[in-house]
């Protein structure tokens, strides 16, 4: 594993120099670049996948880690989005949140009521996104009307406001393991949301509220909204219709989606019975409880970002 990181920081060291002299038409590999947003340097990290033609578009995946991390951990091993990426044909950025180390880590978004120094100093994460979104159209083929974006924890939480701010940016979110926590949100149109979570999770309760887990690693900043309130504040949004139906079912997993909703979109709802706050199909290189692997959220994400789920209960 140590000589793959090295790997990987060396063709990051590469790319970074490449993008520091303006070079564009990127190929297959992965990339370090920086912008300066409203006053701060920002940095984030891409995977071009191994398919990837410059003449025709691909679709682009935002990928945003958890409170406390980095865009480095969420690209790791143990989130397996790059290898998604890579079988899916898509692009996936993943955008460094707000640090006050130069490394970058123990990085919070200001998604709203959460969280850290990156809502104390109310950072502009949305316009810092949207600026990287920007750059990259200029170095890559970029299908516009496919970009998406999906997240971990205070990830998901960001999400869900990119969805509230950039609606005719971002065609769907998928959260996991974190709620909607906006202050306010207006979407001038709709968006698909997939939203994936624990209800066992013990830092963004799925009732509502920050569980002892959230104390425990400083992330209890906000009343975390619950699941079931972000679903039907969704559901209203979108304007779909209020009965969901059953489309899979698994020991320990089940999904619902909310169909007939305004302008094509989707809501859906997967909940696992066990997992605590964490990546479903994933794996912790750290201690903590093992997430379910009741489902692959990395399946699912990228299914629901890029094929329509069928209509009847799947198994």
């Amino acid at each position: 594993m140590g000589g793959l990181r090295a790997l990987l920081a060396a063709a990051l060291a590469i790319a970074a120099a490449s993008a520091a002299r303006g070079d564009a038409g990127l190929g297959p590999g992965d990339y370090r670049f920086r912008l300066d947003h409203d006053g701060l340097e920002r940095t984030y990290l891409v995977h071009v996948p191994t398919g990837y033609r410059p003449s025709q578009p691909t679709p682009l995946v935002v990928a945003l880690h958890g409170g406390g991390g980095s865009a480095a951990h969420q690209a790791g091993e143990s989130y397996g989005l790059i290898g998604q990426a890579d079988r899916e044909g898509t692009i996936v950025a993943f955008p460094n949140g707000f640090s006050r180390l130069p490394s970058g880590l123990l990085a919070t978004w200001n998604a709203g009521l959460c969280c850290g120094q990156a809502r104390d100093r109310q950072v502009d994460d949305v316009g810092f996104i949207k600026a990287m979104l920007e750059q990259l159209q200029t170095r890559l083929n970029v299908d516009r009307s496919r970009i998406f974006a999906t997240g971990m924890s205070n990830g998901g939480l960001m999400a869900y406001r990119l969805a509230c701010e950039l609606p005719g940016v971002f065609r769907a979110i998928a959260a996991v393991a974190g709620t909607d926590n906006t202050a306010s949100c207006s979407p001038g149109q709709p968006v698909s949301v997939l939203h994936i979570h624990a209800r066992d999770d013990d830092h963004v309760l799925y009732d509502g509220g920050a569980g002892p887990g959230a104390f425990r690693n400083r992330q209890a900043v906000t009343e975390f909204r619950s699941v079931p309130e972000t679903i039907a504040r969704w559901v209203k949004f979108d304007a779909c219709d209020p009965a969901p139906r059953t489309v899979l079912q698994n020991p320990g997993a089940r999904c619902e989606l909310y169909s007939g909703c305004a302008g094509g979109a989707r809501v859906e709802l997967c909940v696992t019975d066990r997992g605590g706050h964490s990546w479903p199909g994933g794996y912790k290189l750290r201690g903590g409880q093992p997430p379910s692997q009741a489902l692959s959220a990395n399946d699912l994400i990228w299914d629901f970002f890029l094929r329509p789920r069928a209509a009847g209960p799947q198994p």
